[in-house]
């Protein structure tokens, strides 16, 4: 837009953000201690970032209970379990033609988040998939990441956000819920009143079964 003022190098960010402090340059590692582990058994939820070939992204959620999302094979290498999903799979063609991913840990209730960037393989299965076995279903695969950048992010995004006060919470928002948006936006031939009863209580209880 001809009213922005943009920033197209690196020289100009630093005029408009400053230079990190010291404790921000020093805090990445590249090997899990054990806070890092803990937080990751801790940890029922995350964000899988990718990238293809072609610069084109996605962001991806995962989610298990605590202790079946992740698996720790050694202090340099990890692994998220996938489970039934609609098959989409965007992020993982983009890891088989770009492994490199970015990852966001989360513990519900917690400000602060485990960041995880590194490098990526897929596995169809592996001895370890039995330590990820949850309500008696195996991966379907598994996002193996060899670490390369490990480091905790603060809690401002989160104390802005509000996101883990109740209070500020509005489901609604003005947004329609879920059936109205998927037979508005995905046709199915579905109507709204099949797709209520679609994503009604039962929806819960097929998580784990293939969609």
């Amino acid at each position: 837009m001809s009213d922005w003022t943009e920033i197209t190098d690196a020289a100009a960010l630093v005029e408009v953000l400053g230079e990190p402090n010291e404790r921000a340059r020093a805090k990445e590692r590249t090997a899990l201690t054990g806070i890092d582990r803990a937080w990751l058994a801790a940890s029922p939820f995350c964000l899988l970032s990718t990238a293809a070939a072609d610069g084109t992204c996605d962001v991806s959620p995962k989610g298990d209970p605590a202790g079946g999302l992740v698996h720790v094979l050694d202090e340099t290498t990890i692994a998220i379990a996938e489970r039934p999903g609609n098959r989409r799979a965007d992020g993982y063609r983009n890891i088989l033609t770009n492994p490199h991913v970015g990852l966001i840990f989360l513990i519900p209730g917690r400000g602060d988040t485990l960041r995880v960037n590194g490098r990526a393989r897929l596995a169809s299965d592996a001895p370890f998939f039995d330590e990820l076995v949850v309500k008696g279903h195996r991966p379907q695969l598994a996002v193996v990441v060899e670490i390369e950048q490990v480091f905790f992010h603060c809690s401002k995004a989160f104390l802005r956000s509000r996101l883990w006060e109740p209070e500020a919470w509005d489901p609604d928002g003005g947004v329609p819920r879920r059936a109205v948006i998927a037979a508005e936006l995905e046709p199915s031939g579905r109507t709204v009143a099949e797709l209520d009863e679609y994503y009604g209580p039962g929806y819960a209880e097929g998580l784990y079964a293939q969609c």
